[in-house]
């Protein structure tokens, strides 16, 4: 425990880890995420709490889509390519396996058990150092059988990105 009780109980707050990936023209991109709902039923609609800053910010905010590549435990190994900024790895995508996806041209990450293919209906300055990002599923595919216990998490991973 710390001596700020707010960060303590965002803390307690369990998150996915997912990797976000996004496409404007030419320019492709992958990272990782962990501030991701769903926020409704009709439409499917899905929030992302997306850094000003980071490199994928600028190339959603232009492409208008993203996806969502969900992971399983034992495949925490094939996103943590995506875990350094464009700016510590500039040609991260060229070393990454993916495949294109067909509604949106979003790489789907290679080891990914499933994905969800988003067209942005809105992002969200709400005035701190995140945007949230709101996105209409328009496609999704299960590719690796699991459950939504098997859904790779910060925790598995002993990592936080809250408070």
């Amino acid at each position: 425990m710390s001596d700020d009780p707010i960060k303590d109980a965002l803390q307690r707050m369990p998150y996915g880890f997912y990797s976000i990936s996004s496409k404007n023209g030419d320019d492709l991109n992958a990272m990782v995420a962990n501030w991701v709902m769903q926020v409704s039923f009709s439409p499917r609609l899905i929030a992302l709490g997306l850094a000003k800053k980071a490199y994928t910010h600028g190339v959603i905010e232009a492409g208008r889509v993203f996806a969502l590549n969900i992971f399983n435990r034992e495949d925490q190994d094939a996103m943590l390519l995506f875990s350094k900024g464009r700016a510590r790895n500039p040609e991260k995508m060229a070393g990454a396996g993916f495949t294109t996806g067909p509604e949106t041209g979003c790489p789907i990450v290679d080891g990914a058990a499933a994905y969800v293919e988003c067209r942005v209906k809105e992002i969200v300055d709400v005035g701190g150092d995140h945007v949230i990002v709101v996105g209409e599923a328009v496609n999704a595919a299960i590719l690796k059988e699991g459950e939504v216990s098997d859904t790779l998490t910060l925790p598995d991973l002993g990592w936080s990105y809250a408070g």
